[in-house]
């Protein structure tokens, strides 16, 4: 490994630290937002509200294998990162040429998986025959692209564990701007395929970009001749967990999806738009979620879990403002954010009630993420994973669709996803508490353990 540590977050002011490394993720992820709003926006207005709602089915699926591969990523930055807190060169070396080999192997399984699904995928989210062939259409060509954003996202998490978040930004930015231009060129001429083949064309790009950006600058050399099994057992007792983790919202949406289904395509139009514009109230956390992980994984690495639980405080303060403020924000012009999409008077009115209702559920979702990535930079990912699962599938999921045959109706729906935002954070922040003093145990008791 040529390139060292670019930032060590096991020294330093934590705030300043955390920041520096989340804002250019922030800003990556806004990006990334804004690459797949510029698809939204121009099928809603070139193509119409049955464009919009076929676009609106086939994201779950794509939401789902993108969480895989952010998942499956993270738990490359969850082994990594603990190396190099603990300064140990050749483990780190080792953990990114085996780490390297899998994903590659890894992604193209998944892309071929989901080929040969699409018409099961497409039935299980009770895709309206008026929409099927639309929604089919895009699903299949955006699938062919899942090998260059499994990769992408590889080198950023690599590049993270390192205090490298700023090329992430750079390349998605760029890749931005590309697709906002080639977009409208390509949906005129193939209607929603090309759509997906836009964004076909700019993963490529930006995969290359990051490729050519580690090449120039050396900052990390690839030897297969140091892949080890030893570590791809370790890499996959992490990685599963994290997938487990990242999945479980993709698979929530796709069953919120289902359930908003049923109460027909103006529904699921507003839902879709709903789900784009709630996309820059759930990256903050994300972002935090990521960066905590490679900041506490240092510190756990270092033995320092006071450093920790730093970040950890810091991470929830500075987001919980932040999501403050652009959720008011959110909330008073949620009507006219939706009409970029295009949107109709009914369906900018289900949009209001949808983000008025869970607004506070984004800032308990802010604590939640911060909680779950230091207990992943603990390397804990199974113990996140658990408390994933009670977020979503204990709570969210059963009391949606039990709210849902009720007289709210679709209200009930949102209700719902706010009560599991709010009883997520609860249950997070006492799992710390106790996750925290067995950590403190252990070092007193053996202050040298490799733990």
């Amino acid at each position: 490994m040529k390139k060292k540590l670019e930032r060590d977050f096991t020294k330093g002011d934590t705030t300043k630290n955390l920041i520096s490394v989340t804002i250019p993720l922030f800003i990556a992820f806004l990006f990334t937002m804004a690459y797949n709003v510029v698809d939204s926006i121009w099928i809603g207005n070139l193509l119409g509200e049955k464009a919009m709602a076929a676009l609106t089915v086939s994201m779950p699926p794509i939401l789902l294998i993108n969480s895989v591969a952010m998942g499956a990523t993270n738990g490359v930055s969850i082994l990594l990162s603990k190396s190099i807190g603990a300064k140990d060169e050749k483990s780190t070396n080792k953990v990114v040429a085996t780490s390297f080999v899998v994903s590659i192997i890894f992604s193209i399984v998944i892309t071929l998986i989901c080929e040969f699904s699409t018409n099961g995928i497409l039935n299980l989210l009770n895709t309206p025959n008026e929409i099927y062939s639309m929604a089919k259409g895009y699903f299949t060509l955006y699938i062919l692209g899942y090998i260059l954003m499994f990769m992408y996202l590889y080198f950023t998490s690599v590049l993270r564990s390192f205090g490298n978040t700023t090329m992430q930004m750079i390349s998605i930015i760029f890749c931005t701007i590309v697709n906002g231009f080639i977009d409208p060129i390509f949906i005129n001429k193939m209607g929603i395929k090309g759509a997906a083949v836009a964004t076909l064309l700019s993963q490529g790009i930006m995969v290359f970009i990051m490729i050519g950006y580690i090449i120039k600058k050396k900052l990390i050399k690839i030897n297969f001749r140091l892949f080890n099994m030893e570590d791809l057992k370790e890499l996959t007792k992490k990685s599963v967990p994290s997938i487990v983790q990242q999945s479980l919202p993709a698979i929530s949406t796709s069953f919120i999806t289902s359930l908003v289904s049923e109460f027909g395509v103006v529904s699921i139009a507003a839902f879709g738009i709903a789900g784009k514009l709630e996309t820059i109230l759930l990256y903050p956390s994300m972002a935090l979620n990521m960066t905590i992980t490679t900041c506490s994984g240092q510190c756990f690495g270092a033995k320092d879990t006071k450093k920790a639980k730093e970040y950890l405080k810091s991470g929830i303060l500075f987001g919980s403002l932040f999501l403050t403020i652009i959720t008011i924000f959110t909330v008073m012009f949620s009507k006219n954010l939706g009409s970029m999409f295009g949107a109709g008077v009914d369906v900018k009115n289900i949009i209001k009630v949808y983000f008025s209702i869970i607004s506070i559920g984004y800032v308990c979702n802010t604590v939640t993420n911060c909680v779950l990535g230091t207990v992943n930079g603990f390397g804990k990912p199974a113990a996140a994973m658990f408390l994933m699962i009670f977020y979503y599938i204990i709570v969210r999921m059963p009391l949606s669709k039990i709210l849902s045959i009720t007289s709210l109706g679709l209200n009930g729906i949102w209700i719902g996803v706010l009560v599991s935002h709010i009883a997520a954070a609860i249950a997070g922040l006492s799992y710390f508490k106790i996750l925290l003093k067995k950590q403190e145990v252990k070092l007193e008791v053996q202050p040298e353990a490799n733990y």
